[in-house]
């Protein structure tokens, strides 16, 4: 059964058998047990719920809708929305994935462009922060409390359906009730160091994200089959070759002969590998199925500011900082917040293409706006900047110097498998062609995540802020990561 939550709904909870699981966290992050019970059918379940399994088939959700409130009713107000460069006729698109980082910001950019947004997402990500004893520097609200405040803010409307695609009689019905033209797809484990912390985490990073895909592909061959995935990948998929990164395709001529074949990828996790499979079970669909689909290999992002975020404090994005899902630019800002000195991870060579959250939302927007033709399988390389994370370090320094704060630099040991002095030039040019204009990585924008750090200094758990997954310990048994 398809759940279909509004922003306002009370929940029936119906089981044939005894529930283990109850609401452990506070506040902000409850996770409802039945939302739990339609995500946990993978061993990362057995880790949160400490042994006790709970079967699928077991519970039904029933929503009702109750009525928006008096807030949630007031029109919005003049110049708070843009619907002028939106569709003529409204474009349905369900984002899955629609509460993560780069999920949300989109979300919210799609329906102030005046597109139909539904999210589907089973807020596992909230308790993977609960579980690892993490949280966003940023607080969140609920995605209840976002969606209501979105429409009390702009007066539109975003479908919420909470589940996990993973099980496909669910992710059936949720096409079957949207009928998405377009299918967003952020809805996967993103972090490499979580799929490396042990055996459990990194066969649920896999199951989830290439089973998750696999049964989004079959939902539009079944349901919508002119429906046009947009689907994030990653740069991650290319490693670190000694030759110039294509965007998806290269021409080779060998003994002779030429061909343009998928560029070569040399994946760095567990994480990094589901997302070589992800992408060569779309394009076989591609080709065997004429679906049509766009893979957005994306750099690192950063920032935490869009025009619909900056609307109202419960419309905030994440902000990560930590060893497990935190970023190096993110990282950098918090340590100089606190104090902390520059974690570079070895020689500090690694380089990386980089964009703004901004640039994320815009990307996604044109390739829904320009979508693949039936049997093509685009990939567009969707970064803006090259750094390596002494560029990065370099770059914080100086803007904490010039606010006044004391900045050091510190080599640790990497913990990770991977080259930390090597070529790297990657091509980037189908979204500039199709209208990206980035926005570059700046002195103010630095200036921006430090006042940020700073803001919310006293959210920092300095403890979280070191490398605490390592690529060569992987264990079989489950590991708690120290808090």
């Amino acid at each position: 059964m398809a759940h279909l939550l509004s922003p306002s709904c009370s929940l029936d909870i119906s089981s044939s058998s005894k529930l283990y699981c109850k609401q452990s966290i506070q506040g902000s992050k409850v996770i409802p047990s039945s939302f739990m019970l339609q995500t946990f059918n993978a061993p990362i379940g057995r880790l949160v719920l400490q042994g006790k399994r709970l079967q699928r088939s077991s519970c039904i959700v029933r929503a009702t809708t109750l009525p928006i409130s008096q807030e949630a009713k007031t029109q919005p107000s003049s110049g708070s929305h843009d619907t002028s460069s939106g569709p003529s006729e409204r474009k349905k698109v369900m984002v899955i994935g629609g509460d993560g980082y780069c999920g949300w910001a989109t979300a919210l950019h799609l329906s102030n462009k005046n597109y139909e947004v539904s999210i589907v997402d089973n807020l596992v990500r909230r308790l993977f922060d609960h579980q690892l004893g993490l949280d966003s520097l940023t607080p969140i609200s609920s995605i209840h409390n976002r969606i209501r405040r979105w429409k009390s803010e702009t007066g539109k409307n975003i479908q919420l359906y909470i589940g996990d695609i993973c099980d496909f009689e669910f992710l059936s019905e949720t096409f079957e009730s949207f009928k998405p033209d377009a299918v967003v797809h952020f809805g996967e484990q993103r972090s490499a160091p979580y799929s490396m912390i042990d055996r459990s985490r990194a066969v649920f990073t896999q199951k989830n994200n290439v089973i998750g895909t696999l049964n989004v592909l079959f939902a539009i061959k079944e349901f919508r089959e002119d429906c046009h995935l947009v689907k994030l990948g990653t740069m991650g998929e290319y490693g670190t070759p000694n030759i110039d990164i294509e965007e998806g395709y290269i021409t080779i001529t060998h003994n002779g002969r030429t061909d343009t074949l998928p560029y070569p990828k040399q994946a760095s996790s567990f994480y990094h590998l589901s997302k070589v499979h992800d992408s060569n079970n779309i394009a076989f669909t591609c080709k065997a199925w004429g679906i049509r689909a766009t893979d957005l290999n994306q750099g690192v992002v950063y920032g935490v500011r869009t025009d619909e975020t900056e609307m109202h404090e419960e419309l905030c994005n994440r902000f990560d900082y930590d060893g497990v899902f935190g970023t190096a630019l993110n990282r950098f800002c918090v340590q100089v917040a606190v104090g902390h000195p520059l974690t570079v991870y070895g020689k500090g060579g690694q380089t990386r293409g980089y964009l703004d959250i901004r640039d994320t939302i815009q990307c996604v927007e044109l390739a829904i706006a320009n979508p693949a033709q039936r049997g093509e399988f685009r990939v567009f390389n969707q970064f803006t900047e090259q750094f390596s994370v002494n560029e990065l370090a370099s770059l914080v320094t100086k803007a904490g110097k010039k606010l006044g704060l004391k900045v050091q630099t510190l080599s640790v040991p990497n913990p990770r498998v991977e080259a930390e002095e090597h070529y790297y030039n990657a091509k980037h040019t189908k979204l500039v062609e199709l209208g990206l204009k980035p926005h570059l990585l700046s002195d103010s924008l630095i200036d921006s995540l430090l006042n940020f750090a700073i803001k919310f200094e006293d959210r920092i758990d300095a403890k979280q802020i070191m490398p605490s997954v390592f690529w060569r310990k992987i264990g079989v048994k489950p590991k708690t990561v120290a808090a």
